[in-house]
């Protein structure tokens, strides 16, 4: 798996992860929701990702070319 592609996957199951605890556990978990849309804005303009430093640790390494997320 490319680092997009774990980036991706990794950002939409947060998203997921904080619409379903903010539905049945507390709206206060909606922040979360914001805080990856977010990341995902600012990496878009500065390249900067911070999920990508844990998951190269984890072992994802294999990156593309083009990937926006270095």
């Amino acid at each position: 798996m490319t680092m997009d592609n774990a980036i991706r996957v990794l950002a939409g199951s947060m998203v997921l992860i904080s619409l379903a605890l903010g539905h049945w556990v507390s709206e206060w978990f909606l922040l979360l929701t914001a805080f990856v849309g977010l990341n995902l804005i600012q990496s878009a303009f500065t390249g900067f990702c911070p999920p990508t430093i844990i998951l190269r640790k984890l072992g994802f390494g294999k990156e593309s070319d083009k990937s926006c997320c270095q």
